[in-house]
């Protein structure tokens, strides 16, 4: 894993000299963003989400599943625009595959944001760990997905396992993705089994775990940690995608989550006037609200982000070129898109980041290149 120091010196301006691991630049930055390609690197576009790939996402609804909205998706200008100012190469010239900024920093200290390629490391499950999320209120409960198959759930205070979700009617294939909701009550879970499942973890048999977990002390007792297993997820459905579903992610009480068929998908467990809170695991109905379409992202593996806000949804494909959402809208179907391209800009983007205040738009590819986006006010 790789951390950076990004310069916060705002797009237009004059970039600050030269320092060793800064993204502003470094021996290894391309050089070269300026001057003739100027224009080229800004590259903003804005036209109509009116994309339909030909895939099984587009074939009739299945039983159950319910869409929300009918008609094309118009789109008018994006009032969020961005600015390519630099970009660099890790020294393992191997595919990135994640990056993530520090949202905890305080004001004034310096933006630091990390990605992970080549420079691995595997520990706790079975197999490869596919993803990492840590609790959004108690930042010593981490999350794990893996390609065993399995969730966990680890105290790092006190480095105890409290939960492994699956087993019985757990994940069939490799878990890739999980994401919390805002109060940290909830997980969504999906992977290469087609299928998104709800794991609750505010449940009294969970919460009595979690406790547990802070009490226990190694150094008092010969008697190793009872982690939970939990083989029944709170709701389970394979009607989203017909493909490996590679990244999820919670949007207040909904669902954004995507698969291999060129759309972020927008849904919910249950009809629409349903509780997320009352949906019961029997549940066998989804509420599908909206699609956000794109174009040449056919291939497993490429994350989505939101901003801390989640005001903006940002997402690369295989050729290079970014997709930018603005979220501020009542209904998914006016959700206004804005395209970034950079000439040089030509690998998979595997995964893109915000900045907290949303001013930096992280982007990393296969091609070990990391490049930043600034925001135009």
């Amino acid at each position: 894993m790789s951390e950076r120091e990004v310069s916060t010196a705002p797009a237009g301006s004059d970039m600050p000299a030269a320092k060793k691991q800064k993204l502003s630049s470094d021996e290894n930055s391309n050089p070269d963003l300026s001057g003739d390609e100027n224009d080229d690197a800004v590259s903003i576009e804005s036209g109509p989400n009116t994309e339909r790939p030909d895939t099984p996402t587009n074939t009739p609804n299945a039983p159950g599943r319910k869409s929300w909205g009918k008609g094309k998706w118009k789109s008018k200008k994006c009032k969020y625009s961005f600015k390519c100012v630099n970009s660099l190469k890790e020294d393992h010239n191997q595919p990135l595959f994640g990056v993530q900024f520090n949202w905890h920093s305080k004001e004034g200290d310096p933006l630091v944001f990390a990605t992970v390629g080549s420079n691995r490391h595997y520990v706790g499950h079975g197999n490869a760990i596919n993803e990492l999320k840590f609790h959004p209120r108690d930042p010593n409960l981490l999350l794990s997905v893996s390609k065993d198959h399995a969730l966990r759930l680890w105290n790092i205070q006190t480095d105890t396992l409290v939960a492994i979700f699956g087993g019985v009617e757990g994940h069939r294939d490799e878990v890739l993705s999980a994401d919390y909701d805002l109060l940290g009550e909830k997980i969504m879970s999906c992977g290469m089994d087609h299928s998104l499942k709800l794991w609750r973890i505010n449940s009294k048999r969970m919460m009595n775990a979690i406790k547990d977990s802070y009490d226990y002390n190694p150094n008092k007792t010969n008697r190793p940690f009872i982690s939970q297993k939990v083989h029944f997820p709170d709701f389970s459905t394979r009607d989203i995608h017909r493909n490996y579903v590679d990244c999820v992610r919670w949007l207040g009480d909904l669902i954004l989550s995507k698969s291999c068929e060129n759309a972020i998908v927008c849904w919910k467990p249950g009809k629409m006037e349903d509780e997320i809170d009352k949906i019961k695991p029997s549940e066998s109905n989804v509420t599908i609200l909206g699609r956000f379409d794109y174009s040449q992202c056919d291939i497993w593996y490429m994350r989505f982000s939101m901003d801390f806000w989640q005001k903006m949804l940002a997402l690369g494909n295989q050729v290079g070129k970014l997709y930018v959402w603005d979220l501020e809208v009542e209904d998914p179907h006016k959700a206004k898109c804005t395209t970034l391209t950079h000439p040089k800009c030509v690998a998979a983007i595997r995964q893109t980041s915000f900045s907290r205040d949303s001013s930096i738009l992280i982007a990393v590819c296969d091609d070990a290149s990391i490049w930043r986006w600034d925001r135009l006010r």
